[in-house]
């Protein structure tokens, strides 16, 4: 199963890596990040990788085990970081990763529902073990909620119509395959005069969805919040998103931290990738990355942010 990690060069360079370090991977997925991470902390560092996806944990172990060094997986919302870590006695880490971005298993696995080229059943659920999926959503939120799902979390320009179009097609027959909701996408497109693009159009709807199924907005916020607890003094927070929305919790929250005499910000605009990075993998194409630094003497203020 392949998978390609985003700005993994500039991940390691503000990451700082190296043997001994203490790190923390959010968002662990498949290991694309992590397994540069364990090969430059090792063998004396030690990795935290948590996953709200179960399914992926196990493929990541093994690459991990590969790596040689000390590890630690856990099976967690990383909005639940500063909890796992609490009941686990961990702290003070050097460095700590948040990569936003579905990973490829997800996005290529037809079952899940990510993607909008089969007829899959329109899930969406990073982890399936959550209650209410894309199409339950779909399917019972009135017009108003919808639109503002596809606006808040997607930018997307139709918003309105194509939520007065879902409840309309709802009411005849309900939402089961990501293929109508695709199809009802781009019908819409099509009637406002837009023919061809290299973007499906139904890309920022199907985010939107997800951003909401998966409460990402929600669990970043509260993620990033205990991640800046966790860090210990000059320890730095690399943050990956992948819309305005997310970019825009994330650069809010640094200048909350920095307002507050956490730290400071690295980044003062977010790097992006490299246009030789973008054409072999243009998943890559929207990558935002933020860096936070901890201060010396920022762990007294923590409390009062979280």
């Amino acid at each position: 199963m392949e998978h390609i990690p985003v700005m993994l060069s500039e991940v390691c360079a503000n990451m700082r890596l190296e043997s001994g370090k203490r790190c923390l991977d959010m968002t662990v997925g498949l290991a694309g990040h992590a397994t540069k991470i364990m090969s430059s902390i090792s063998p004396n560092g030690f990795l935290l990788g948590l996953d709200r996806d179960s399914e992926t944990l196990p493929i990541a172990y093994e690459k991990l085990k590969a790596c040689g060094g000390d590890f630690l997986l856990k099976h967690s919302d990383y909005a639940q970081v500063a909890e796992v870590c609490a009941e686990m006695g961990l702290a003070g880490f050097d460095a700590i990763l948040c990569d936003c971005g579905i990973s490829s298993a997800q996005l290529d696995d037809p079952e899940r529902g990510f993607g909008f080229g089969n007829d899959a059943p329109l899930d969406m659920r990073m982890d399936r073990n959550d209650p209410l999926s894309a199409a339950d959503l779909l399917n019972t939120l009135p017009e108003s909620e919808l639109a503002d799902i596809f606006f808040r979390y997607g930018d997307e320009r139709f918003s309105r119509p194509i939520a007065r179009a879902v409840v309309a097609r709802r009411q005849k027959q309900v939402f089961t395959l990501s293929n109508d909701l695709a199809a009802l996408v781009s019908g819409i497109y099509y009637r406002k005069g837009f023919r061809h693009s290299r973007v499906h159009p139904a890309t920022k709807v199907f985010q939107a969805l997800r951003i909401a199924v998966n409460h990402e907005a929600e669990s970043l916020e509260k993620g990033l919040r205990g991640a800046v607890s966790l860090l210990a003094p000059k320890g730095r927070l690399v943050v990956i998103s992948f819309h305005s929305g997310e970019d825009r919790i994330v650069k809010n929250l640094f200048k909350e931290f920095k307002g507050g005499a956490l730290g400071t910000i690295i980044t003062k605009k977010p790097l992006k990738p490299t246009e030789e990075e973008i054409a072999s993998n243009p998943r890559s194409r929207s990558a935002l990355l933020r860096v936070f630094e901890k201060s010396d003497t920022g762990e007294e203020n923590v409390q009062g942010h979280l």
